[in-house]
């Protein structure tokens, strides 16, 4: 029987970017932590149901989990085509084409929703908040976002981001899988 494509880093990475861990992760799923780990270690291939959970939880199809690009990229996302992932109070609606090192999202955040969930990832994030009000934790400080305010940090900053409004707040949100480059650093003659 042929494998599967080695799809375990892919799953590590599609987490991880989520900024799950392994036991929410595999909560979610279904599964035990062990399990899981087992499966993003490669010591364990997924099952079709396993991989349609997964996918699910991660925002991706099962088609990317295994690695499969298409052929062409539409460079038009049309607002109607993309119908909306649910993921702990957050709806998430592409803005973007998929498969691409730069993610754009239109986000509704619930009120109370994720708040306490600390997020630090490799790559960029920016927002812009469309309606309601936002709450950004940074590192140590703390913003109070309105419509029209925007951010723009690096995900290696440790975050959390919370709806302050009643009815949620909603924002157009981009990620990139990429570090900003360091403008401190001094290259070596």
């Amino acid at each position: 029987m042929d494998e599967l494509p080695d799809v375990a880093p892919r799953l590590r990475e599609l987490r991880r970017r989520r900024g799950l861990t392994l036991e929410a992760a595999a909560r979610r799923a279904g599964l035990s932590p062990a399990h899981l780990s087992r499966l993003e270690t490669g010591n364990r291939q997924p099952s079709l149901p396993m991989l349609l959970a997964l996918a699910r939880i991660y925002g991706t199809t099962v088609a990317e989990l295994l690695g499969e690009v298409p052929a062409e990229r539409d460079a038009i996302t049309r607002g109607g085509r993309m119908g909306p992932a649910e993921a702990d109070g957050w709806t998430y609606r592409q803005a973007g084409g998929r498969g691409r090192a730069m993610q754009a999202l239109r986000v509704r955040v619930a009120p109370g929703a994720q708040g306490d969930l600390v997020r630090v990832h490799p790559g960029e994030e920016w927002l812009y908040v469309l309606e309601g009000r936002l709450r950004l934790g940074l590192g140590d400080s703390v913003y109070e976002l309105e419509p029209g305010d925007s951010a723009h940090f690096d995900s290696l900053t440790p975050h959390r981001i919370a709806a302050l409004t009643q009815d949620g707040a909603e924002l157009l949100f981009v990620h990139t899988l990429l570090q900003s480059p360091d403008p401190h650093a001094h290259p070596h003659a």
